[in-house]
């Protein structure tokens, strides 16, 4: 189970102080959560706080009842936490088969790959020795990470706007992704998105707004207000 307990996090800028996210509190222990929200409301941010890639100024992250605020990223992908970017990592050298091999602790065979990229609607011989580089397209990018995510099977994979960049790619193969992860490791999967196609998968929807949380509850509970209020604007403009 991962709690946040008033999770605030502030930056200083020229305009001085900013509060980026304000008192944040969420159990969640569901097998799909999505975050959801406007632009700018803090989704990303709180997602970053979870994976350890940002530190909050105030607040506790408990994983399944462990203290792991002050943990690194390294400390907390230990403890089965992955986290994949809205923009992925270009890692010039490294080859995809280096990066599965990486994610997966282990040198990953050729049948190994192929099975990961094939996941992902990737051809794997067109794919296995190319470089991790400008050479890919930001989909292909986004399909090879999302591909890493399932080669290291963790306890919670965190997910930002895992659909950004894969037009060629069915959202029901996207979706079937999640749900083959899910069978593998029976571990907790936290989206970030705006899609209702992937919200309508979810066991839970929190809607974040203005940093913190606006909303919480069932997809039958939050769904129907979202596309019948305010926030319909926000995942229109994203379908």
């Amino acid at each position: 189970m991962l709690e946040l307990e008033n999770i605030t996090y502030r930056v200083k800028d020229d305009q001085g102080e900013r509060t980026i996210l304000n008192g944040v509190n969420l159990s969640m222990n569901e097998r799909f959560v999505a975050f959801t929200g406007p632009n700018g409301g803090g989704k990303s941010t709180l997602a970053k706080v979870i994976a350890g890639i940002i530190r909050p100024t105030e607040g506790r992250i408990l994983w399944d009842g462990e203290d792991i605020t002050e943990m690194s990223v390294t400390e907390r992908a230990k403890r089965g936490i992955s986290y994949a970017f809205q923009q992925p990592v270009r890692f010039k050298g490294l080859t995809v088969r280096d990066l599965i091999s990486l994610a997966a602790g282990k040198n990953a065979g050729v049948s190994d790959v192929c099975a990961y990229l094939s996941e992902v609607g990737l051809c794997a011989r067109d794919y296995i020795d190319r470089e991790v580089n400008a050479s890919l397209s930001g989909g292909e990018l986004k399909r090879i990470e999302i591909a890493t995510i399932l080669a290291r099977g963790t306890k919670l994979s965190v997910f930002d706007e895992p659909e950004a960049g894969i037009d060629l790619w069915s959202f029901g193969n996207l979706i079937n992704v999640f749900e083959k992860m899910y069978a593998k490791t029976q571990g907790n999967i936290l989206i970030i998105s705006h899609q209702e196609r992937i919200l309508n998968i979810a066991d839970r929807i929190v809607v974040i707004s203005g940093g913190s949380v606006e909303k919480s509850g069932t997809k039958e509970e939050i769904l129907p207000g979202l596309l019948g209020g305010d926030t319909c604007r926000v995942l229109t403009e994203k379908l």
